[in-house]
C-alpha cells in the first residue's frame, strides 16, 4: 500500500510502501473494544477501600434483649443499618487488570493502525526534529497541515527539541515507537508516523 511522505513544512517528499499484513487489515471493533478495556483496567489502582463489618470497632454484644423493651430487635452495634456501622459489599484493595495473549494484543495495535489507514487519517512524515524548538511556530504549523487533534510517533527516540515544543499544545501527543498504544491511537483523530516509526512499527509487528 502506497502512502505520501510529507514534512512539517507541508511539503511533499515522495512516496513509501506501507505493509498491508500491519496497515491493511480490516478493522475489527470488538478487538480494539478489549484492548482499550484491557489498557484502562491496568491503568486503576485499584485502591479504594471502606470497612467491613469485621473492621468497625466496638463490641459484638447484643445491644438489649431480644423482647419485651417495645424496640426492633437488634444485634451488635456494627451491623450496617446503623450510623458508624459497616458497609455492605463495598470497595476492597483489588487488582483490576487482567490478562490478554501476546497475539491479540500485536493483532490490536495493527487493527488500530490499519482503522487509522482505513479512514484516511494516517499521515507519514520525513522526520520531526525541528531547529528552533519553538511552540507558537510549530502550532502554526499543525494548523496549515490540519493536525487539531493528533498523536506522533518517531523513532526509537523523540527529538527533545521538538517535544519540548508540542508539550503546551493541547489534544497533541508525542510518543517513541516503542509507546505506541492502542489507547493513544483512537483517542486522537489524526495518527502521525515518522518514517524510522513506520519501520520500526513493521518490524516490530510482522
Amino acid at each position: 500500500m502506497k502512502c505520501p511522505v510529507t514534512t512539517l513544512e507541508n511539503k511533499k517528499a515522495g512516496e513509501i510502501d506501507l505493509d498491508d499484513t500491519v496497515f491493511g487489515l480490516q478493522p475489527r471493533k470488538d478487538i480494539l473494544a478489549r484492548m482499550v478495556n484491557w489498557q484502562l483496567a491496568k491503568r486503576r489502582s485499584g485502591t479504594h477501600k471502606v470497612k467491613t463489618r469485621g473492621e468497625i470497632s466496638g463490641s459484638t454484644r447484643k445491644l438489649y434483649r431480644q423482647k419485651g423493651t417495645g424496640n426492633a430487635r437488634m444485634g451488635s452495634a456494627r451491623t450496617t443499618q446503623r450510623r458508624g456501622g459497616a458497609t455492605v459489599f463495598g470497595p476492597v484493595v483489588r487488582d483490576h487488570s487482567h490478562s490478554l495473549t501476546k497475539k491479540l494484543r500485536k493483532l490490536g495495535l495493527k487493527t488500530a493502525l490499519s482503522a487509522k489507514a482505513a479512514e484516511g487519517k494516517l499521515i507519514v512524515v520525513e522526520d520531526v526534529a525541528v531547529k528552533e524548538p519553538k511552540t507558537a511556530e510549530l502550532a502554526k504549523k499543525f494548523a496549515a497541515l490540519g493536525w487539531s487533534s493528533a498523536l506522533i510517533i518517531d523513532g526509537a527516540a523523540v527529538d527533545g527539541g521538538f517535544a519540548r515544543a508540542v508539550r503546551n499544545i493541547p489534544l497533541v501527543d508525542v510518543l517513541p515507537q516503542q509507546g505506541a498504544n492502542v489507547y493513544d491511537i483512537l483517542r486522537r483523530d489524526t495518527l502521525v508516523l515518522t518514517k524510522g516509526a513506520v519501520e520500526a512499527l513493521e518490524a516490530r509487528l510482522k
